[in-house]
């Protein structure tokens, strides 16, 4: 599947929404490391101000989002066109995990969750496709996770997040590849980050996020469509998805001990 490929980063326009921690801070770290600009955005105005100290001014935006708020995204994207004149790559890593299992279903985390891990990128992405559109070039990428790929334990509404993004990337992948545009649906395992502390189970081929953003920014320099890591899990888990259920089942019984 060809498509654009950011071959350098070298005073790129990025605009990174979840970047105050983990995964997206560490893309931070290597964007800047690699002579992108960089538009940092999350809640947290204070931590973006924390990562970009030591970084030319000319070189990083600090703009504050809430995700789950359409006015927060467009004011910082108007931002960036007015400094900047657009946008090269979205990378939208932005979300939240909150564990549920049938037995503490909560409607109102239900919708927390959907709101900020569908709509959220959505929101992002509606925002910055009319003028990647226009010019036909430019890039999306959102972090989504394998636990999309198919029903795990305590991810009831997270999980089913995330199989919506993948669907997401795969639809505007057949929509933008053909107009220059390229899509990147990056699906992680287990990263030592804020959220996945707050797992009580072992995690199977846990990466740090240093690690994890090293594999997002190669795969996105190489022009993947469908970047997951790492392989000797992701790659197990792509397996399991094409099992028939009682197989799939099964296994997961036997082998997932949450």
């Amino acid at each position: 599947m060809n498509q654009p490929a950011i071959s350098n980063f070298k005073q790129q326009r990025v605009w990174v929404i979840g970047a105050s921690s983990g995964i997206g801070e560490a893309c931070v770290r290597a964007l800047f490391q690699k002579g992108a600009r960089v538009a940092l955005s999350s809640r947290r105005v204070d931590r973006l101000e924390a990562i970009a100290q030591g970084y030319p001014k000319e070189d990083h935006l600090i703009l504050p989002v809430d995700v789950m708020r359409e006015a927060d995204v467009q004011d910082a994207y108007q931002k960036i066109e007015k400094e900047w004149g657009g946008v090269d790559l979205l990378l939208f890593v932005s979300g939240i995990y909150i564990p549920m299992r049938a037995d503490t279903f909560n409607m109102a985390n239900a919708q927390k969750t959907v709101d900020s891990n569908i709509l959220g990128p959505m929101r992002a992405v509606a925002t910055v496709l009319p003028a990647m559109l226009n010019r036909s070039s430019g890039h999306i990428a959102i972090v989504g996770s394998v636990a999309g790929y198919s029903g795990l334990p305590k991810a009831l509404a997270y999980g089913p997040t995330k199989a919506a993004m993948i669907n997401f990337c795969e639809t505007l992948f057949y929509d933008l590849q053909p107009k220059g545009i390229g899509v990147h649906m990056i699906s992680p395992g287990f990263v030592e980050t804020e959220a996945t502390a707050q797992n009580d189970f072992e995690m199977p081929a846990l990466i740090s996020a240093t690690t994890a953003a090293n594999e997002i920014l190669d795969g996105i320099a190489r022009g993947e469509f469908d970047i997951h890591f790492p392989k000797r899990f992701s790659g197990f888990l792509k397996f399991l998805r094409l099992l028939p259920y009682p197989i799939y089942f099964w296994i997961l019984r036997k082998f997932v001990k949450i």
